[in-house]
């Protein structure tokens, strides 16, 4: 996967959403929320091929995630795998 180009993240009113570049692009029935995780994958893959396996590695380095924390590398897959779905949906990446 990759993300498009032309979709960037920015903090509107304190939340983190995606914009699309050029007044042809707004569609304000399908504004994209993120979190501070999902934020910080965004911005993480920006120009890269990656996988949801790569962002579920992502999430265990920034976040210090092993074995031995509650969050596994398992349930980092898992919303990985999760958050590719939603963007793949909302068009702001292609397979």
């Amino acid at each position: 996967m990759k993300a498009k180009k032309g979709f960037n993240l920015r903090e509107v009113c304190g939340e983190q959403i995606i914009v699309a570049e050029g007044l042809e692009n707004i569609d304000f029935t399908n504004i994209i929320s993120m979190n501070e995780s999902s934020a910080f994958l965004w911005n993480s893959i920006q120009g890269k091929e990656f996988t949801p396996e790569d962002l579920a590695k992502i999430l265990c380095d920034n976040y210090q995630i092993d074995e031995n924390t509650p969050l596994d590398y398992d349930q980092a897959l898992k919303d990985a795998i999760e958050v590719s779905k939603k963007w793949i949906e909302a068009g702001i990446v292609e397979e």
